[in-house]
C-alpha cells in the first residue's frame, strides 16, 4: 500500500502518461506526422479515423456523459477523502492520477466538439490536433510535478516520522 516509495507505481506513472500524450483523440500521433508529411491518401485516413473518434467519444457523451460525470466525481471525491481524511496513500495516489485524467478527458471532449462543430481538414485539423496535444502534455508535466512533490514529501515525512 506504499504507493510513492514503489518503483512500480512510478513505471505507471510514466506509462499512462505517455500513452494519453501518444493518442490524440484516439488517433497515434504517428500516424497525424505521417498524415502531414506524405498527405494524399495517409491525410484522408487520418480525418477518417478522427472522424469516426470524434462521433464516438460524442456519442457515448450524449447517451451516459451525466452517468460518467456522476461517477467520475464520486469515485474521485472517495479517493480524495480515503487519501487526506484518512492518509491511505494508495488513494492519495490514485487522486493524483485519477483528477488530472479526468482533466484531459474534459480537453478532449471539449476538442471533438470543436472538431465537431468546425469540420476542419488538412491544416487546420493539424492545427487543432497538435492544439489539444500540446495541452495534454502540459497538464501531464504538471501532474507528474505535483505527484512526484508529494510522493517525495510523503516517503521523507513517512521515513522521518515512522508513521
Amino acid at each position: 500500500m506504499r504507493s510513492f516509495s514503489s518503483i512500480w507505481f512510478w513505471i505507471m506513472l510514466a506509462t499512462v502518461w505517455s500513452m494519453v500524450s501518444h493518442h490524440v483523440l484516439g488517433v497515434p500521433y504517428h500516424m497525424i506526422a505521417a498524415a502531414r508529411r506524405q498527405g494524399g491518401q495517409a491525410e484522408q485516413d487520418l480525418e477518417d479515423m478522427v472522424r469516426i473518434n470524434v462521433l464516438r467519444r460524442l456519442r457515448m457523451v450524449d447517451q451516459a456523459g451525466i452517468w460518467l460525470l456522476g461517477l467520475g466525481c464520486f469515485m474521485l471525491t472517495g479517493l480524495l477523502i480515503l487519501g487526506w481524511v484518512y492518509w491511505i496513500e494508495l488513494a492519495q495516489a490514485l487522486f493524483l492520477l485519477g483528477l488530472p485524467l479526468g482533466f484531459v478527458a474534459l480537453l478532449s471532449l471539449l476538442t471533438a466538439k470543436r472538431i465537431r462543430a468546425e469540420g476542419p481538414q488538412g491544416e487546420a485539423l493539424f492545427r487543432h490536433l497538435h492544439r489539444h496535444r500540446v495541452w495534454v502534455q502540459s497538464v501531464a508535466m504538471a501532474a507528474i510535478f505535483v505527484t512526484t512533490l508529494w510522493g517525495m514529501y510523503r516517503t521523507l515525512s513517512v521515513g522521518v516520522l515512522g508513521s
